[in-house]
């Protein structure tokens, strides 16, 4: 039997992929989001390296700067943890079209590699039961790039799915909101810059945002029947990055 370190806890949703409304999907609850220096100070204080925090920020932070720089090159990497490679998106229409920026583009891909793999089996699940459902997001789309949960391009198509995402209701505070994690500027798209706004998706077109990372939140008082009195709020956990 595997030796169990660690414990996750997830919520059930209603699973809108099937037809089956008995089908429901895990949800892992995220405790929250962890930067290089977060991770070093944590394996330092833990014991397990044998340098500096600083020192280890710094090593992890070179090495990634010139990992990018071969992934640039088109080289992939295997680092045991994950796999990077680049890749090209788009059409091309005939055997002698070039590389075109409008409507192709460029993007890393990340997988799980082997040695990550393995820690799978060190980890135990607690279902916590049936979580809120009445507005989630569980998933975002960039439709230029194709890019899901990761990459997100300024004044392009975004697609964010869920259940109860529709914006409705005369409150000031509904709508699609981008907050910047670096300094929480928060960014609300324009009305006339949603171009589907249905109970399951809604497609925006995503404001000239600065490069930077960024979480999406949707308020709304769409319940499916009657409007709600008072807006529901939700924060989507994963981060989005504008380069």
């Amino acid at each position: 039997m595997a030796n169990i370190l660690h414990k996750i806890k997830a919520s059930l949703y209603p699973n809108l992929l099937t037809e089956d409304p008995n089908d429901y999907a895990a949800r892992v609850i995220t405790e929250r989001s962890l930067n290089v220096t977060e991770i070093c100070n944590e394996a330092v204080g833990r014991g397990g390296a044998q340098t500096t925090a600083e020192a280890m920020v710094n090593n992890v932070n070179l090495f990634f700067k010139e990992m990018a720089y071969q992934l640039c090159d088109g080289y992939s990497v295997n680092t045991g943890f994950f796999t990077a490679t680049t890749q090209i998106r788009g059409v091309f229409n005939s055997a002698g079209e070039t590389f075109n920026s409008e409507k192709h583009s460029i993007l890393f891909q990340f997988n799980q590699g082997e040695s990550l793999r393995k820690e799978l089996a060190n980890i135990a699940v607690e279902i916590t039961g049936v979580g809120d459902a009445s507005l989630t997001v569980n998933e975002v789309l960039d439709v230029k790039t194709g890019s899901v949960n990761d990459v997100i391009t300024p004044n392009r198509n975004l697609k964010i799915k869920g259940y109860k995402v529709k914006i409705a209701g005369e409150n000031p505070a509904n709508g699609v909101t981008f907050v910047n994690l670096a300094d929480n500027v928060r960014t609300k798209v324009d009305t006339s810059d949603f171009v589907t706004n249905n109970p399951s998706e809604l497609i925006i077109v995503t404001p000239a945002l600065p490069d930077g990372t960024y979480q999406v939140e949707v308020t709304t008082q769409f319940a499916g029947g009657a409007l709600l009195k008072e807006p529901r709020v939700f924060m989507f956990d994963k981060v989005l990055t504008v380069q």
